[in-house]
């Protein structure tokens, strides 16, 4: 969630994106100070599964990009489509856990001459101990320079969770799955569905919108959409569009490689505000182990 900070500070005491901002501050210390990169974020990596992007939307009433969709039934019954590829998302959320990658993260707020006034990065390597204990570690945070917009846990929590989307089976029963038609993309063809949760659950954060499942490996090649969830009455918040793709790892499964964002936030005070957000995930490696693997944890950098 994305609150502007004269919002918060005319609510500091019981606002809970100060809160959350809080958090942040304690729980993703500052590394040494560095040069901020002002230029535009990167394209994605080669490779990657692409389509043609959207252009910059509107939070209050996000639009599907430009697509090709044609009306036409699948080769199996849609259920079993369904049930089959949250078996696959299942069997890659399992297969993801035994790698390690590098998520590099750049936000960036756009004035109204189309330049960069502020942005925030953070890179961070997934790796695990000699024990096989999975954990992350921060390689790169210069101060963020971001002075329009307030970045709580719930914005970390949407990137790292709900932005590279898994339909698992543990999540379907939580969604209404809607099958719109197929499509091609890029070299893929592949099914389209349309997610929408069932209930909103208080602390908890869902994604809402468009599925690419490829038809014969049946596992989400593509999403676009937004992440939501319960907020409070006084809560000023706005959440972006974003598309995620995924890239071919091994032969086997399809593995977030890319993340954009490109979208205005508007809220409750009539402010209104550009963003641009890139994530990229790289450096996939497979760690063998035959300890259990549990979730990754934050290690705080040494103080000095």
């Amino acid at each position: 969630m994305f609150g502007p900070p004269a919002a918060a500070t005319r609510n500091c005491l019981k606002s809970a994106c100060f809160t959350a901002l809080c958090v942040v501050a304690i729980a993703r210390p500052a590394l040494p100070l560095a040069a901020q990169q002002g230029g535009p974020l990167p394209a994605p990596p080669a490779g990657t599964i692409t389509a043609s992007g959207p252009a910059t939307q509107s939070s209050t009433g996000p639009r599907e990009p430009t697509s090709h969709i044609i009306n036409e039934p699948p080769a199996m019954p849609v259920d079993e489509i369904i049930q089959k590829f949250a078996q696959r998302e299942e069997d890659f959320r399992k297969e993801r856990d035994n790698f390690t990658y590098t998520q590099d993260v750049g936000f960036q707020t756009i004035d109204e001459d189309g330049q960069v006034d502020g942005e925030f990065r953070e890179v961070r390597d997934i790796l695990f101990t000699p024990g096989g204990k999975r954990y992350d570690k921060v390689t790169y945070a210069p101060v963020t320079t971001i002075t329009r917009l307030i970045m709580t846990q719930q914005d970390f929590d949407d990137i790292e969770k709900v932005w590279p989307f898994v339909m698992t089976t543990e999540e379907l029963p939580k969604y209404d799955v809607k099958y719109v038609g197929r499509e091609h993309v890029d070299e893929l063809n592949t099914y389209v569905f349309d997610l929408e949760p069932k209930k909103l659950e208080k602390g908890q954060r869902y994604f809402r919108g468009r599925v690419w499942v490829d038809d014969k490996d049946l596992q989400i090649v593509k999403t676009s959409g937004t992440s939501t969830g319960l907020l409070k009455k006084k809560e000023d918040q706005a959440f972006p569009r974003f598309e995620n793709y995924r890239e071919n790892i091994e032969g086997h499964y399809w593995f977030p490689s890319y993340t954009r964002a490109d979208d205005i936030l508007h809220f409750k005070t009539g402010e209104a505000v550009h963003v641009r957000i890139a994530v990229h995930y790289s450096n996939y490696k497979r760690f063998s182990t035959t300890i259990k693997i549990g979730n990754a944890t934050q290690i705080d950098q040494p103080k000095p």
